[in-house]
């Protein structure tokens, strides 16, 4: 096989435009790109066939982007530094390109031991950031600014074709097919009123977002029913790098401009509402952030002083009855059910979830995390381990969020609408009723034809009690020295610069933004 002196490894970057390692390796001559099928990544718990279906979709698209600028991708199944060393063999490439990646713990160990090859061989790896997260940061001082330096820096072109195209008969190399079936004994599997992978279709989702949907988001952020279309529905974009944090700032801020610009009575509030969307971008590289930081994130808790809270307690039937939507309380399971068969959940249902997991069932954070990681079509693992936490109160730092499902289906499926649909057994309970379904006494519930316990599972705990000994279990931990002092540290470390942290000394039930002043973000 003929040479090629570059190799630009792929991760979840899977786009042409705004990739600065694909653009500085084919400016030097002879390039071919990589897609390693890592076992690490297939077997993480957190894995599933909805995100090797989008894989397999996206990587399609892109190989046929490369191809049209002369660029073959190829495929490695094994091991990364394994599969690295058989293709440097092979193409004896001397430089090898990737975007920096903040990812699970596995891959951070992937990394390294990717960059002791590197120097071992010879091989030159140069890694570009792709998001505001900064490698070996310091301190969070400045941080704010270094991420809008990033993000207003010129968007990265596609390669122009005439700079690589004269090499691909020289190479002599073609595009490796996309497998089409299972991969390291998963099976693809899309789940219902999934969109379009790829570069393509972000593209479109973006801007169908900018000039219409956004209009809507933040009325419809925080309700399930309405958030599957007022949400900006880019998340699993951003996941896999479909389109970058920066194409999607930059031109967020064109149309605010345009809005700003715009006097007619038509567009009014519409600014606000998009930059409630623009200022959750920032929190999305804030939280990646953290686990950049803290790579053990996603397997310790972030406060080591709560270790051994919940360790111990774990309630299998509890778990099983949150998974399975079944937990007795109609919000929740819901939700739950919704999430399951779609992939896709608003942000503050998501973290009602969290909450009543962690405080209502008192599970463990690593568990809940990681089916929910399965469930999540746009898992991120920074954004993901980082709330988890979060919404669990193992930070050490941030006001326990302890959700009320009875008060949410109220504020936010005030109709029932999505509830009903999701748990077809209450349609004929009473609006007045669905929030507590298990208050109605027996006659109520045969008029309504949903027995509870027979028809609808009975509250799985009781929730007044459940949340009184959480709190006790927490106030007892906070109130010891020692916890706060090591709260302090971490909010040194992690915590925003914008504005300063508020210290609050209880739960507070439903409140919209954390201590540390960070908004929920969006999905």
């Amino acid at each position: 096989m003929a040479t090629a002196t570059d190799l630009v490894w792929f991760k979840r970057d899977l786009r042409v435009v705004d990739h600065a390692p694909l653009f500085e390796a084919a400016r030097r001559g002879p390039v071919a790109a990589v897609y390693l099928w890592e076992p690490i990544v297939f077997e993480a718990p957190e894995f599933d066939g909805q995100h090797l279906a989008y894989l397999q979709a996206a990587l399609a698209e892109l190989s046929e982007s490369l191809w049209r600028i002369g660029i073959p991708l190829l495929f490695a199944e094994g091991e990364a530094v394994a599969s690295l060393e058989r293709l440097r063999r092979s193409l004896r490439f001397v430089r090898l390109w990737s975007h920096e990646e903040t990812g699970l713990l596995s891959t951070y160990r992937r990394d390294q031991a990717v960059a002791a090859w590197a120097r071992e061989v010879g091989v030159e790896w140069t890694e570009r950031p792709q998001t505001g997260v900064v490698r070996r940061l310091r301190t969070r001082d400045g941080w704010a600014k270094r991420w809008h330096a990033r993000m207003t820096e010129p968007v990265v072109p596609v390669p122009a074709a005439a700079a690589t195209s004269s090499a691909r008969g020289a190479k002599g190399l073609l595009p490796d097919p996309v497998p089409e079936g299972p991969v390291l004994g998963v099976a693809p599997k899309r789940r219902q009123g999934q969109g379009t992978p790829g570069e393509s279709a972000a593209a479109r989702v973006l801007e169908d977002f900018l000039a219409v949907r956004s209009q809507r988001y933040r009325a419809s952020m925080s309700a399930p029913g309405p958030g599957w279309d007022g949400c900006s529905r880019l998340s699993e974009h951003l996941a896999f790098g479909t389109v970058s944090v920066r194409q999607t700032h930059q031109a967020t801020v064109r149309r605010l401009e345009e809005l700003r610009a715009d006097k007619s009575p038509a567009v009014k509030g519409w600014g606000a509402s998009l930059s409630a969307f623009a200022q959750r971008l920032r929190w999305h590289c804030h939280f990646m952030q953290k686990l950049e930081d803290a790579p053990d994130l996603e397997s310790s808790n972030l406060h080591r002083g709560y270790d051994g809270l919940r360790e111990n307690d774990f309630d299998n039937e509890r778990f099983a009855a949150w998974c399975e939507g079944r937990t007795g309380f109609p919000m929740v399971d819901a939700c739950m059910r919704s999430l399951v068969a779609t992939g896709w959940l608003n942000f503050r249902m998501r973290a009602m979830l969290v909450s009543f997991a962690s405080y209502h069932l008192w599970l463990h954070w690593r568990a809940t995390g990681q089916h929910l990681g399965r469930q999540f079509l746009d898992f991120e693992p920074g954004i993901h381990w980082a709330q988890m936490q979060m919404q669990s109160g193992t930070t050490g730092m941030n006001t326990l969020r302890m959700y009320n499902p009875a008060k949410q289906l109220v504020d936010h499926d005030p109709a029932g609408t999505f509830v009903r649909h999701w748990c077809p057994e209450l349609a004929g309970v009473p609006l007045t009723n669905l929030p507590e379904p298990h208050l109605m006494d027996v006659s109520e519930q045969r008029r309504a034809g949903c027995l509870i316990g027979r028809d609808y599972p009975a509250p799985v705990v009781d929730a007044k009690s459940a949340l009184a000994l959480a709190r006790a279990r927490f106030a007892a931990l906070r109130r010891n020295p020692l916890v706060r002092a090591e709260a302090q540290q971490i909010v040194d470390k992690h915590g925003s610069r914008r504005r300063p942290p508020q210290r609050r000394s209880r739960a507070r039930t439903d409140r919209k933004t954390d201590a540390d002043g960070q908004p929920d973000l969006f999905a």
